[in-house]
């Protein structure tokens, strides 16, 4: 078992590993639209963070030697299902492979972000 850590990516904001790498796999842990150089929230729109989170998940995945056509399932996390074509609209230029998803709505996130998304995938 392996602990993926990249400076390219936000720094844990508690007691976890951005991601780990276990028996071909890399399990990330989700990721918010968060700098990794200043750790400050970028963007307003769901749109802006979303292209963040995308940025945060490539840095993990290639730091475990993976990639987003890797990805095997996703889970992803909304504060407002209204929100949920514009996030499918980022989402969709990056898995382009389409791994099986959930997508739920909740009722808040970390730093008050409008998106989380977190990574199932295989190690190339």
């Amino acid at each position: 078992m392996n602990k993926i850590s990249t400076p390219n990516a936000p720094a844990a904001i508690g007691p976890y590993s951005q991601a780990i790498s276990v028996n071909g796999f890399v399990f990330t842990s989700g990721q918010i639209a968060l700098d990794p150089k200043t750790g400050e929230v970028v963007g307003t729109t769901v749109a802006e963070q979303t292209e963040r989170i995308m940025q945060n998940l490539k840095a993990v995945l290639e730091c475990a030697n993976s990639d987003f056509d890797h990805a095997i399932k996703t889970t992803c996390f909304l504060a407002d299902m209204n929100d949920f074509s514009t996030f499918n609209e980022v989402y969709g230029k990056y898995f382009t492979s389409k791994p099986a998803r959930s997508c739920v709505a909740v009722k808040t996130l970390p730093k008050g972000v409008l998106a989380e998304v977190e990574v199932i995938a295989l190690v190339k």
